[in-house]
């Protein structure tokens, strides 16, 4: 007897086994309290046994399909704005989801200032108790970094609360509630960052080594790779004695961390969110790409790169791409660097379509790559949103350089984004220098006219180009009467140590 039951119990399991693999199932992008995009086509998506059917039913749109190579894909059409409400997926199983919204989704994407959490600062954590918003929903993708593309991610959609946020991102969090209050609609964020990582790591790996600089890429792993393989050199502690010295073992040094390749977030936090319904990105990173004027250089390429790859992949056209500039700071790297990749952040914008810029000049802390005040990041974030995703009639954008004319030994510039005028914060226009056919920059002094500024030295009677804020961390003042800050710029286009 015993032996038929444990025979029976071994059919069951089996059995059960079965059933289990035959189940309808979706990836972790579809949960409760998902936000889906509205007035677009949405895809939903999941796995099922070869030629079973599944409809998914959401409000009054029914879509079926068969499986196919083990996948199925149905598409909702133009969903309104709103909720909460229900979505089935019913297959030889059912799967239901409940608290689903239709509004704005948004990918939140970067390294350690997007990832920077409402908890880390008192700055931003005094916010916590009073984040609770039903119309903002968050997933917060788990970090992965892999070798190849997944289809799934660790992590589950969640509302917007004192409970759920504390390791949410700030700078994304102030983004969703400046946009769901100007909107009027459900935000939902996709949080997908990792401190300390390269642009060349979100970008899908046969991308890059598609272009032009491909070795480049392979050469710069293949160092880092060579450098994280060296034996750590011992620490030597020595303690003192009533006679001598006396030396202690040594203390192994810590190893260094494997060197990020190009593609590996990629694989693991961006490819299994596609083809997700997505409104836009917003994008804070590019500290990692400064480690070096020739890391710099290639983040030239590299950013627009990496956006056009994201658009390609996931087939929803021009979609939005906000990026914020990086933020002053004293690195110990040339200024060459930082000032690099703040400029190819800004060529980005005028020269991709639909790119936005956060300029943060005021925010930055001399001594701390993470700046604490993250609330105007998302505010900037959001006004570049409202403008370039929304069509709003708004100024989202500080003084943008345009051109400039030499007369009588003095340079005037002309701006974008200045209609409202110029203004210099707290006194006397700073942070900007000339330099003649030397290419010598002296401290220049500089007087706004109208909507223009005049640019000029002493030192230099035949000037031929300025800078402005071209400084790891530099102490500037120019605004527009909008109430935000100027891009550093640079009117000359000398070398900065391009390899």
């Amino acid at each position: 007897m015993r032996k038929i039951q444990n025979i029976s119990l071994g059919l069951m399991v089996f059995l059960f086994g079965v059933f289990e693999s035959r189940a309808v199932t979706v990836p972790n992008v579809f949960s409760d309290n998902m936000v889906l995009q509205r007035d677009t086509t949405v895809p939903i998506w999941g796995w099922g046994n070869e030629g079973e059917t599944v409809t998914v039913t959401f409000r009054d749109q029914k879509v079926s399909t068969t499986v196919k190579d083990g996948k199925w894909t149905v598409k909702f059409r133009n969903l309104k704005a709103g909720g909460p409400d229900a979505l089935t997926i019913a297959g030889e199983n059912t799967i239901s989801l409940t608290n689903v919204l239709v509004g704005e989704v948004w990918v939140a994407s970067g390294q350690s200032n997007m990832e920077f959490s409402m908890m880390r600062k008192p700055t931003t954590a005094a916010d916590l108790p009073n984040v609770a918003n039903p119309m903002i929903h968050w997933l917060n993708v788990a970090n992965a970094r892999l070798e190849s593309p997944t289809n799934n991610i660790k992590g589950v959609w969640t509302e917007c609360n004192p409970q759920t946020m504390p390791s949410n991102s700030a700078v994304a969090y102030y983004f969703a509630r400046d946009l769901q209050k100007a909107l009027g609609v459900p935000i939902g964020v996709m949080q997908s960052d990792w401190g300390g990582t390269p642009a060349e790591a979100w970008t899908r790996r046969e991308s890059l080594l598609a272009k032009s600089y491909a070795q480049e890429v392979v050469d710069s792993e293949k160092m880092a790779t060579a450098l994280s393989k060296k034996k750590p050199a011992a620490v030597k502690k020595e303690k003192a004695t009533k006679d001598a010295q006396t030396a202690k073992p040594a203390k192994p040094a810590a190893a260094p961390r494997k060197p990020w390749l190009a593609g590996e977030l990629y694989n693991g936090m961006i490819a299994p969110l596609i083809p997700y319904a997505i409104k836009g990105a917003i994008w804070y990173q590019g500290e990692n790409n400064s480690s070096s004027p020739q890391n710099a250089w290639r983040y030239h390429r590299v950013f627009p790169d990496l956006i056009s790859n994201w658009r390609d992949d996931w087939h929803q056209g021009d979609f939005p791409f906000l990026c914020v500039q990086l933020a002053p700071f004293e690195s110990p790297v040339p200024h060459a660097a930082f000032d690099s990749v703040r400029e190819a952040q800004l060529k980005a914008t005028q020269t991709v379509p639909k790119v936005g810029m956060a300029v943060i000049t005021d925010i930055g802390e001399e001594h701390d790559i993470h700046p604490a005040n993250k609330q105007p990041v998302g505010a900037r974030l959001a006004l570049a949103a409202r403008a370039i995703a929304y069509g709003e009639k708004i100024e989202f954008s500080g003084p943008i350089y345009k051109k400039m004319k030499v007369s009588d030994g003095k340079i005037t510039l002309t701006f974008d984004h200045a209609k409202s005028g110029l203004e210099a914060k707290d006194g006397a226009l700073k942070g900007f220098t000339i330099c003649g056919a030397d290419k010598k920059f002296v401290t220049a002094t500089a007087e706004i006219e109208g909507d223009k500024i005049v640019v000029s030295s002493p030192e230099v009677t035949q000037p031929v180009a300025v800078r402005y804020g071209w400084a790891n961390y530099p102490v500037v003042n120019l605004w527009n009467k909008a109430g935000l800050p100027a891009s550093p710029f640079r009117t000359d286009d000398f070398s900065l140590m391009e390899p």
